[in-house]
């Protein structure tokens, strides 16, 4: 802190010197825009640092989406929402990986298909310190594509967010005996999405309930290693909350995706408004916030 200090105080100085040299000057002013910009990303590593002090904040995510109340649009909703993380992600420099997908009904405007389910690999460094704070129900409330007559509408999604495990955690122990583990096809889309190759991998976890899956690798063993990484960060999930002691039993009670469970609104209709009930951020352009630009509801959930 006391560098970062130093560094500030000859930015000043920098200054001041542009401002007593001629206007024409344009070397000390590019010196003084890259000093700055250094100084802003080093400001950035150190907020990462401060804020990402977890056990597992450096690793990849793996980003869970369920449809909640709301039928198809809520199955629209899950589209939406795990399309907006994608460019998040690319924005970020972070690449992703659909694992599962698990499709809605064929139909409405434009032949658009949803999803009930869906979970993604979201993969760099800090991509779970960033986006840790997203667990919870999103609603949207806007004027339904899939009504004749326009009427508007809400609907829910549910956000899991869960850090993917590179390494075998000692404290988390799996015993194949608490395992089922099933085959099937993997979903589509319908017509050449069909796969015909049961090579798609389900996990359940008996002792708790918890059920994994993958489906986008060819093969199966490698569906079921990833299907088991995905336990394993569930496991490592619910084992905090039990520290915490935000839940008293195994599995507890699960947040229904439905009124009055939301952590934020994203309203397209009579107004348009993105507020987040955490922490109170608002933003007046829903279009670029599910553009992927969420950073600040991700700094201000990381803040508080």
């Amino acid at each position: 802190m006391e560098e970062l200090g130093k560094e500030i105080k000859d930015l000043q100085v920098l200054a001041e010197l542009l401002e007593e040299e001629s206007k024409t000057e344009t070397r000390l002013e590019t010196e003084l825009i890259k000093n700055i910009e250094k100084l802003k990303f080093q400001l950035k590593k150190k907020f990462q640092e401060i804020c990402f002090s977890g056990k597992y904040d450096k690793c990849s995510a793996i980003l869970i989406i369920e449809a909640g109340a709301g039928g198809r649009d809520a199955e629209d909703w899950t589209t939406l929402l795990l399309r907006m993380y994608q460019r998040w992600a690319e924005i970020n420099n972070f690449s992703t990986k659909i694992l599962s997908q698990r499709f809605g009904e064929p139909g409405g405007p434009e032949g658009r298909i949803g999803l009930k389910e869906t979970s993604m690999e979201i993969k760099g460094k800090f991509a779970y310190g960033f986006l840790k704070k997203e667990n919870g129900v999103h609603r949207l409330i806007r004027l339904s594509p899939f009504s004749a007559k326009q009427l508007r509408h809400t609907s829910f999604a549910r956000v899991e967010v869960l850090p993917k495990i590179e390494f075998i955690d000692e404290e988390i122990k799996i015993r194949p005996e608490d395992l089922k583990i099933e085959t099937f096809r993997a979903s589509g889309a319908g017509g050449q999405y069909v796969n015909k190759r049961e090579s798609a991998a389900r996990i359940t976890h008996l002792p708790t309930g918890l059920r994994t899956e993958s489906q986008v690798e060819r093969l199966q063993g490698v569906n079921r290693q990833i299907a088991l990484q995905i336990l394993q960060a569930k496991l490592i999930k619910l084992r905090e909350k039990e520290r915490e002691k935000e839940i008293k039993e195994v599995r507890g009670k699960k947040m229904a995706a439905e009124f009055g469970n939301q952590i934020r609104s994203y309203v397209f209709h009579p107004y348009q408004l993105v507020k987040d009930h955490r922490t109170g951020m608002e933003s007046f352009n829903p279009e670029e916030v599910l553009a992927g630009r969420i950073d600040q509801f991700l700094e201000a959930e990381i803040k508080m």
